[in-house]
Parts: C-alpha cells; sequence; structure tokens
C-alpha cells in the first residue's frame, strides 16, 4: 500500500498539486476551487460572460503565478478551513465613489503592490510551516498589510488568515497594524468595522484610508472688453460697391470705461497624506494687467479703464488709448495743417496745400485734394483723392479709398479701392482693386506679392505699368535719397561757383555735411536692402490677376517684362522657368 503524503509535502508542492478539501466535492464549489485564479483574475464569476471591463479595471489587477506564496497560503487556509474565495488583488475603491486611482497611476503602483505582497507572503509561508514533518503547526493570528501608495494619497490592506489556532481578523488587528505604519488621516471607520465580518476578507485588497490631495491656486486672466486685433475687411454690397466710410477701425471708448476685467487669481488648498503630512499647493499667478498709455488700474484691481476718450488700440503687450482729434469740417485755413500723436478723423475734405499726419489711423469722410496725407496706422478716405499730381498718400499700415487719381501711394501692407487713375503706387503687399468699376488705368503699380483687378489699362491702349516682387516702399525711399543727393550735389556745384566770400565758405560746409550724412544713410540703406533681399523668397508667387487686360499694360516681374499686344480676359501672369506665363 502507497505511503499517503503529508500535509508539509502536499502543502509545499503549492499551485502544483492543491489540496482540495470535503467541501470541494460539491459540484458548484468543486468547480470554484478548478477554476481558482483564472476565474478571479478575470474579476467574473467562474463560468460567466460579462462585457468588457473599464480601462481601470483592465490594468489595476494585480496577477499573481500559481506557485506563488500568496496561492500557497491560500493552500494552507484551505487545507485548516474548507473553501474560501480566491485571492484577488485590485487596486479599485467601491465603485459608487470616486477612485483613488486612475488608470495610469494604477499601473505604476502595481510593481510596488506586487513587491510588497510577495515579501510579506514569503515571511507569512516561512513562518506558518512547520519547520519539520512531524512539528505541530504553529499558530498565527490573522495578519494585515498595509500597502502605501507612493503618492502617500491613498493606504491598501490585505489581510492574511490565522495559521493553526490564531485568532480571526478583527477591529483591533487592523488599528494596529495602521498604527504600525503612521496611517492616522482618513482612515475609512466603516471599512475597519465591515472588513472583519466580509465574506472576502482575506486573500483581498481593500482600501482602508485616503489622504486629500493638494489643490493647487488657479492662475488669474485677462478678460477682453476690446478686441486686440481690428479685423480689416472690406465687405462689398450686392451692387458690388464699398461703404468705405463704415470700416468701423475706431474702437472708441469712453473715460472711464472698463477696456477689460482682470480676474483675480486663487490660493492653493495644501493636502494632507494618510500619514498625516501636509502636502503643499501652488498658489496661482496673478495676471499681469496689459496696462499701456491713458489707461489705470481701478482701486479693487478688478478692472483696467481709460483715462480719456479715443480710440483703443492693443501693442503687442498692452492696451493703448489715443486721443483721437476730430475735425468737424474740412482741413483748410480754419484748422492748418493737423499733426497729431493719436488718431484723427476728418469729417469735410483735406483741401490743396494742407497737410494731415497722425500717428494713429487717419479717417476722411470727405475729398482728399493736393494734399500730403501719412498715417500711422490705416488711412480711410471714404470719398477718394483727387490729387492733381501733388498729392502724396503714405500710410503704415492699409489704405482704403474710393477712387485714386493723380497721386503718389506708399503704403507699407495692402492697398484696397474701387479705381486707380494715373497714379503711382509702391505696395509691400497687394493692390486690390476689385470692387465697384474696379480699374487700373494708366500710371504705374509696384506691389510686393500680387495685384488684383477687374480691368488693367483702357482701349486706348494707355501705358499702364505693373511692377510685382521687391519692396516697393523701400525702392521708393531709396529713389528720394538719391533725389536727395542729385539736388544736394547741383547746389553745391553751384555754391562753388560763387566769388569767395564767409557765406560761401559756410555754406559749402553745410552742404558737405548734408551730403556726407546722406550718403551714410544710403550706404546704411543699401546695407539693410542686401540683407533683406537674402532672407526673402523667389518671385514664384508674385501674380496679377485680372478680369481685363488691355494692350498698352506692361508687366514686369522681378528682372523680366512683358508687354500686351492684345487684349487678354480672364488671366492670371505668373513667373515660370524665368518667363511671364499668362492662364
Amino acid at each position: 500500500m502507497a505511503k499517503k503524503d503529508s500535509f508539509f509535502s502536499r502543502l509545499f508542492r503549492g499551485g502544483q498539486e492543491k489540496v482540495e478539501p470535503e467541501a470541494a466535492k460539491e459540484p458548484e464549489v468543486q468547480k470554484a476551487v478548478q477554476e481558482k485564479v483564472p476565474a478571479a483574475a478575470a474579476g467574473k464569476a467562474p463560468g460567466s460572460t460579462a462585457p468588457a471591463a473599464p480601462p481601470l479595471k483592465d490594468v489595476a489587477l494585480l496577477e499573481l503565478p500559481p506557485e506563488h506564496a500568496m496561492h500557497r497560503l491560500w493552500n494552507l487556509r484551505l487545507e485548516q478551513g474548507g473553501w474560501m474565495p480566491s485571492p484577488k488583488l485590485l487596486m479599485m475603491g467601491p465603485e459608487d465613489q470616486p477612485q483613488p486611482l486612475t488608470a495610469e497611476d494604477a499601473e505604476r503602483e502595481l510593481p510596488r503592490l506586487r513587491l510588497a505582497v510577495t515579501t510579506s507572503a514569503n515571511q507569512r509561508i516561512s513562518k506558518a510551516l512547520p519547520k519539520k514533518e512531524d512539528d505541530p503547526q504553529p499558530n498565527m493570528d490573522a495578519q494585515p498589510v498595509i500597502f502605501l501608495t507612493r503618492d502617500m494619497l491613498s493606504a491598501w490592506v490585505v489581510v492574511y488568515p490565522p495559521v493553526g489556532s490564531g485568532g480571526e481578523v478583527n477591529k483591533d488587528i487592523l488599528e494596529r497594524a495602521l498604527r504600525e505604519s503612521q496611517v492616522s488621516f482618513g482612515v475609512d471607520a466603516g471599512m475597519l468595522e465591515k472588513l472583519p465580518r466580509d465574506d472576502n476578507r482575506y486573500f483581498h485588497l481593500f482600501l482602508i484610508a485616503r489622504g486629500q490631495a493638494a489643490v493647487n491656486g488657479r492662475d488669474g486672466g485677462i478678460v477682453d472688453l476690446f478686441n486686440r486685433e481690428i479685423k480689416r475687411e472690406v465687405v462689398v454690397d450686392e451692387f458690388d460697391q464699398v461703404d468705405y466710410s463704415s470700416l468701423n477701425l475706431v474702437q472708441n471708448v469712453e473715460e472711464g470705461e472698463a477696456i477689460c476685467r482682470i480676474v483675480p487669481s486663487l490660493a492653493g488648498t495644501p493636502g494632507t497624506t494618510v500619514t498625516g503630512k501636509t502636502i503643499p499647493a501652488k498658489d496661482g499667478r496673478p495676471a499681469v494687467a496689459p496696462k499701456g498709455r491713458n489707461t489705470e488700474l481701478t482701486e479693487d484691481g478688478e478692472r483696467l479703464i481709460a483715462t480719456c476718450s479715443g480710440h483703443v488700440e492693443f501693442t503687442g503687450r498692452a492696451f493703448q488709448v489715443k486721443p483721437v482729434l476730430e475735425i468737424p469740417g474740412d482741413v483748410d485755413f480754419s484748422t492748418g495743417n493737423i499733426n497729431f500723436l493719436g488718431d484723427v478723423h476728418v469729417h469735410g475734405d483735406v483741401t490743396s496745400g494742407f497737410s494731415v499726419k497722425a500717428m494713429g489711423n487717419i479717417i476722411v469722410d470727405g475729398l482728399v485734394e493736393a494734399a500730403n496725407v501719412d498715417a500711422g496706422g490705416d488711412l480711410v478716405m471714404a470719398k477718394g483723392v483727387v490729387g492733381n499730381g501733388q498729392a502724396v498718400i503714405m500710410a503704415q499700415r492699409n489704405v482704403f479709398a474710393k477712387f485714386l487719381e493723380n497721386c503718389c501711394v506708399r503704403v507699407r501692407e495692402n492697398l484696397q479701392a474701387d479705381c486707380i487713375i494715373n497714379c503711382d503706387v509702391y505696395s509691400d503687399g497687394v493692390v486690390q482693386v476689385r470692387s465697384g468699376r474696379g480699374a487700373i488705368i494708366g500710371g504705374r503699380i509696384r506691389a510686393a506679392y500680387e495685384v488684383s483687378a477687374s480691368v488693367v489699362g483702357s482701349k486706348s491702349e494707355r501705358v499702364t505699368a505693373i511692377d510685382l516682387g521687391g519692396l516697393p516702399c523701400e525702392d521708393y525711399e531709396r529713389e528720394n535719397l538719391l533725389q536727395e543727393l542729385r539736388e544736394l550735389r547741383e547746389e553745391l556745384d553751384k555754391t562753388e561757383l560763387q566769388p569767395s566770400s564767409p557765406a560761401r565758405a559756410s555754406r559749402l560746409s553745410t552742404l558737405r555735411m548734408k551730403m556726407s550724412v546722406t550718403k551714410m544713410k544710403m550706404e546704411q540703406f543699401d546695407k539693410d536692402m542686401e540683407l533683406i533681399s537674402q532672407q526673402m523668397g523667389d518671385d514664384d508667387d508674385r501674380r496679377l490677376v485680372c478680369g481685363i487686360a488691355y494692350p498698352g499694360t506692361v508687366l514686369t516681374i522681378g528682372e523680366v517684362s512683358l508687354r500686351l499686344e492684345y487684349e487678354t480676359r480672364q488671366c492670371t501672369a505668373i513667373l515660370a522657368s524665368g518667363e511671364i506665363c499668362l492662364m
């Protein structure tokens, strides 16, 4: 008769040959014992088919191999006390409460939990097994093992059952284990009462304490009540007309009116770990008020207000209020020349011989005659320009005009008009003449990127030049410097022919100094232009787009020129392979 295996030898083989108690002979219980770990690892009852588990359950379950020391402890419990639920270590709190860990947190904590469980289970099984086969079974009370997460914001407990005639788990044992682990904050009193009576009290993971996470403060913010960027869009109505008097480029503000609101920052709320230590929190950063010229904060610091009436403009980092100079009538002998640091609104005309200069925007509701208009921002001329060959129109941003006739226009960005007749135009952006008549007749249009018009030239074949590429405004400045040098040279030559006198010597010294300064400006200008030209791209993206181009139109893109000898409709002209192509 074969010798019966001892309890020690059968237990030591662990998961490879489990001991099945008498109670497991019942069909349902026996099935549960046979499926042990697989059923627990799946997080469902044996034989059931549950839907896919949420992501947290997928990563929060610690799976242990059958030969793990915890399964050997479980087999020992089966041998001594009959069937019990298989081990299940799931790092999740009650489903009806917010979870203490995210899926990412649980995935990071599982290796630490595995190490803690493996260490404690190995120590437990080494003490629970008799040293020799003939030695009596040791008696050991139930043992709670406390696991603290890395951030110390949650404490978990897994309880090993008693061995031999040791005492079952109770509230006192749990509290003693918490004290030994220094867990003193956020302890779940209900869990302390409930766990000793729970059917799954052994070999299962329970959330026993929760800390309070620190809440960082909220940064302050700015709520704008005026636009930081004004959209300069020309709207064409159903009759193909543009109302240049209602472009709304000026954001008017009254003195004391709020420009923006400052949302105060909030202080952070410190947290507490389960061991009672304070977790510092970061306070929110206060918002930096975009305070510029002619603005100030209210006493409570919650609003930025205008200190004077004018036009609100955002200049990169701050709001500023530019005073608006209102000219109720014409710019003539009654007003004299206008030179203003803010915005200017002329409700009448700018008559011949006068000038209007402003650091900001200029709006002219009437007509501009043979006058000079120089805007540091946008320039709007609702009725247009009749320049008589003497008007000079300049803007550092955009120009909007009903029509331009017999004038010189220099614009740093884009130009929009209904009609351009016999003008010299320099634009570092796009020239668009599409609304209204949409015609460019005579003169010379120089644009850095594109000229778009309904009609270019005239049936009488009037010469109309379109130049594309480069930086036209810089070319204009260079021409002015060259003209200034020529005039100084002529005056110097005339002065040298005069008889010697103290006045002649003083005049020559002054002229030579001016020429020296102008030459230095010219040299520096050429150096700057050389650097800019190296950074600019090719002329492949320069183009002329027009509905009709009449003979007499001369198109130049870069260094290549083309004179139209016949009428061309719906064409786009570009530079390709060194030649101008009409498509």
